[in-house]
């Protein structure tokens, strides 16, 4: 018989057999892993329902469930805020169909105005869809210079023009110099930046699993280098996932962009992993250009919803028109203010 349970905060044992689930599920990502319930809880304060299939003993299917409740961007329960990729990952349809009506039953339940699944393969073709996102990504091949010259032309150029100066790319122990870029980058672009606690948080859960990669430009009279580029990344099985990245003003001219996500595939190669996931952008905008400049074709993302007290995906995103204002004002306020009020707006996004 199937059944269906919820894995909760501290339970260490279900938590272990839930990953080793993960692990050896196909469909399962980087953003299945148990930890993400903690960071959920911890950072964020939202309430998880973490459901997963067992049949005779053993762990069938996984479905990681967030709630969000705002006053500014709705009620919603989702899998998984935060995650470019979640939703249902089982072993059997009958198992994802359970799954799936009991997050139904508990978005009902709770009030929820519409259910998420944020998926990489369209599984309801009778479900709205938010046709927004896509992802990038690409086989990292076992040569270094195979994956230099794997590089079209123009952008190549780029990355040798980064070597060229001298740049200089570290791996480091902490989140202060990334946070310094990142925290920068997003307040220009208008948009709320997350915690530095969240970025912490990642590190302190996912370990080795959780990077930091900094770029600086070469040292003058014994002087460390500016800060240019810092990218933080996920490691899943053989894929490496750039997720978060800052840049300062001055990385474009020095190529310091370019040069960061080469030495990261130079890292990656040696490491033996396979895939390198650029992860998501929206269409048409500078990053969905970058990425396709380096090779990679857009793979569209399926993130399919089921809508209970509106009529429409929701917008929640930068190229919303009734945020503009928003964005605007966001870019005039002082660093500290945005730093200090981000991570609550934030949070509601998802």
């Amino acid at each position: 018989m199937l059944q269906i349970h919820r894995l909760n905060p501290g339970d260490a044992a279900a938590a272990s057999r839930w990953d080793a689930f993960v692990y050896a599920c196909p469909q399962a990502t980087f953003f299945h892993r148990a930890a993400w319930l903690q960071v959920m809880v911890e950072v964020f304060g939202h309430a998880t329902h973490y459901l997963y299939a067992e049949r005779d003993g053993a762990i069938v299917g996984v479905l990681p469930l967030a709630q969000v409740k705002s006053m500014l961007f709705g009620h919603s329960l989702v899998s998984l805020p935060f995650a470019v990729y979640a939703g249902v990952a089982a072993a059997d349809e009958e198992a994802a169909q359970a799954l799936e009506a009991e997050a139904e039953r508990i978005a009902q339940q709770l009030g929820a105005e519409h259910l998420e699944f944020r998926q990489l393969a369209r599984q309801h073709e009778g479900w709205p869809r938010q046709e927004l996102y896509v992802t990038f990504r690409k086989e990292i091949l076992p040569d270094e210079e195979a994956n230099m010259l794997a590089i079209p032309r123009k952008q190549r150029a780029m990355v040798r023009k980064g070597i060229k100066n001298n740049l200089v790319a570290t791996f480091d122990d902490s989140v202060d110099r990334f946070f310094e870029l990142y925290a920068d980058n997003v307040h220009r672009h208008g948009t709320p930046a997350l915690s530095k606690r969240y970025f912490q948080t990642l590190r302190r859960l996912f370990g080795d699993d959780c990077s930091v990669l900094t770029v600086t430009a070469p040292e003058v009279d014994g002087k460390p280098g500016r800060l240019l580029s810092s990218v933080v990344s996920f490691y899943f099985r053989d894929e490496i996932l750039p997720y978060y990245a800052g840049d300062d003003e001055a990385a474009r001219d020095l190529a310091a962009n370019d040069f960061k996500y080469w030495e990261l595939m130079r890292h990656a190669c040696a490491r033996g992993l396979k895939v390198f996931d650029y992860g998501r952008s929206k269409q048409g905008t500078g990053p969905y250009a970058f990425k396709r400049n380096w090779g990679f074709e857009p793979t569209p993302l399926n993130y399919e919803y089921r809508l209970y007290k509106r009529d429409s995906v929701p917008q929640n995103n930068p190229s919303n028109a009734k945020y503009k204002l928003m964005i605007e004002t966001w870019r005039k306020l002082p660093q500290p203010v945005v730093n200090w009020l981000g991570p609550f707006i934030v949070k509601s996004l998802g």
